[in-house]
């Protein structure tokens, strides 16, 4: 969390969504002044932005297709992956909410 606190510019505000998994609570938590941590109903995947990610991948690089094997299956899944990382202006516009806007 330090890392991402690190990042977010000077006079700025991070909100972090967490789905309900197990491993994002711990009582050791240390969240950053800058970073405020906003939990996500149970079973609501629709409100995650990653999943908006996961389907954007499977619409334009993962459907459709037959796959020979695991590992073609791995290795068109790390290509579909390094192609959207390269564009990050499609990873925002993905996951951006219009809500969010006003915050």
């Amino acid at each position: 969390m330090t890392e991402i606190a690190f990042h977010v510019e000077p006079g700025a505000h991070a909100v972090l969504l967490l789905d309900q998994a197990g491993w994002h609570g711990s009582a050791e938590l240390v969240v950053p002044p800058n970073i405020t941590l906003m939990p996500l109903p149970p079973r609501c995947p629709e409100l995650n932005p990653v999943e908006n990610v996961w389907q954007f991948m499977r619409d334009n690089w993962l459907s459709n297709r037959i796959f020979k094997s695991y590992d073609d299956i791995v290795d068109h899944c790390c290509f579909a992956w390094n192609r959207l990382v390269d564009q990050p202006w499609r990873i925002m516009s993905i996951g951006m909410r219009q809500w969010a806007h006003g915050y």
